[in-house]
């Protein structure tokens, strides 16, 4: 059974750059996505949100994780989120530029349900918006 996309559940992208943060939002605009998306511009900002989400704020649909991030670096955000009881079922895809094996290999072990390596050009960032809503927003069934 094919699983229609929740507009009103957020998306929450773990992203510090400014830059890469925008293209973002250009790409799932572009690809007329609706989900509102919520920004964590840290580690601590993103480990944040599970109390945001005790507390009563919906849970995003999918979390859009960089690596490499002020504070608390992103494979500590993933052990975080992973570890909890409620929101371990939260699908995490890590989105990031580190191509290391070391990264790649640890992201899996806590967990992470995607890696995906960043592409640098626009056109193909559109690409990877487009699989990501395609696979985790549109086929997959998620947990409500």
């Amino acid at each position: 059974m094919k699983n229609s996309i929740d507009s009103n559940k957020p998306i929450l992208l773990v992203e510090d750059n400014p830059l890469d943060i925008d293209l973002t939002r250009r790409a799932f605009r572009k690809r007329r996505l609706m989900n509102p998306i919520e920004i964590a511009r840290d580690g601590e900002e993103a480990i944040g949100w599970i109390s945001r989400w005790d507390a009563g704020e919906p849970l995003p649909l999918i979390i859009l994780l960089d690596l490499k991030l002020p504070k608390i670096d992103g494979l500590e955000v993933l052990r975080n989120i992973k570890e909890h009881s409620e929101y371990k079922v939260i699908p995490v895809v890590v989105l990031t530029s580190s191509s290391e094996d070391r990264d790649i290999e640890t992201a899996y072990k806590l967990g992470a349900n995607s890696y995906i390596v960043k592409p640098v050009d626009f056109e193909k960032f559109i690409a990877v918006a487009t699989e990501i809503e395609i696979y985790w927003l549109a086929t997959s069934v998620l947990p409500r």
